[in-house]
């Protein structure tokens, strides 16, 4: 194993993932890759609703997976702010650390609704890169999807409480 490794995020839309990522990389001088600032670059106006940010997504981690790899088995640390909020979705992540052969930590902010939905608010004026407006319904539909992290999967999680 290198001394590199890979963060990864789970959380509810707005519990503050892709601020955390931004201050790991920092932390860690690693580098940073957004799913959302991609999609957006690469995809754009195409990602009209959620069936299209998943089509678009996995062909993404086509292009990302081995990038990945190649990064962190070079020996340098990576931050990936995709979202690890489902076990198909860990599952993926697990693949990219264990064929580089590196350590991995999962970080989990365990936001409430009611502050996700605060921080969506806000975000919604702001419109960092990458973002687009999420309305309360389409928050509540994504969040029916979220399966926090279990035990049993082994991950080495870090979770931040709300």
């Amino acid at each position: 194993m290198t001394n590199a490794t890979l963060h990864f995020f789970c959380g509810k839309a707005g519990a503050g993932k892709s601020t955390k990522a931004k201050s790991l990389a920092q932390e860690h001088n690693a580098i940073l890759l957004s799913e959302d600032v991609w999609l957006s670059r690469l995809y754009g106006d195409e990602i009209r609703g959620f069936d299209d940010y998943i089509r678009f997504s996995q062909k993404l981690n086509t292009v990302i997976t081995p990038l990945v790899v190649d990064l962190l088995g070079s020996g340098v640390t990576v931050v990936m702010d995709f979202q690890a909020n489902t076990k198909r979705r860990r599952s993926w992540l697990r693949s990219i650390f264990e064929e580089a052969r590196v350590d991995h930590v999962l970080h989990y902010l365990q936001t409430s609704d009611q502050l996700c939905l605060e921080r969506i608010s806000k975000r919604n004026i702001e419109l960092p890169e990458g973002s687009s407006v999420l309305t309360e319904a389409v928050y509540w539909h994504v969040t029916s999807y979220f399966e926090p992290p279990e035990d049993a999967e082994q991950f080495q999680v870090v979770t931040y409480p709300s």
